[in-house]
């Protein structure tokens, strides 16, 4: 099904807002999905093809952006079950320590449009978490700071 999002209006059919369309991921939107990720970084860790094949292989979602005119995605979302799935994230980590069941939305990139998605989709600011990481990732010492959201949804 094809949707459409816009950061004011959430996801609404496609008839209401034609700005972007958000489909399932497929395999030929690898290549793309790996300059979005890559292009995105420190706001996201930098990934191998393999990882981010990884991604489209275990995701419980995993969807694109279009914007008319541009070539391939603009955008991309990953969502993880969790705590299930096998993935040594510290931020993916913070939830199973907190959460029985959750879904996991990972890889909104890059990190400004990922805030305005919380925003638009009804996500809470939890928290911040703060953790060590890679130089390219994190501030002059060496820690680096996420948002925590949350979104409660029907069972």
């Amino acid at each position: 099904m094809k949707v459409r999002w816009g950061i004011r209006g959430g996801i609404q059919p496609v008839e209401e807002n034609p700005s972007v369309s958000i489909r399932s991921a497929e395999p030929a939107d690898l290549g793309r999905m790996l300059e979005l990720n890559n292009a995105a970084v420190p706001a996201v860790n930098e990934l191998t093809a393999d990882e981010m094949a990884w991604f489209l292989e275990v995701a419980h979602c995993c969807l694109v952006a279009e914007v008319p005119g541009t070539p391939g995605p603009s955008a991309l979302l990953v969502g993880l079950d969790g705590p299930s799935t096998p993935y040594a994230s510290h931020n993916y980590g913070w939830f199973c320590g907190r959460f029985d069941r959750f879904l996991y939305v990972d890889r909104v990139a890059p990190n400004e449009e990922s805030l305005a998605f919380h925003a638009a989709m009804g996500f809470e600011a939890l928290g911040e978490f703060s953790s060590e990481g890679p130089v390219e990732t994190a501030d002059e010492t060496g820690i680096k700071t996420v948002m925590m959201f949350a979104r409660r949804l029907d069972s």
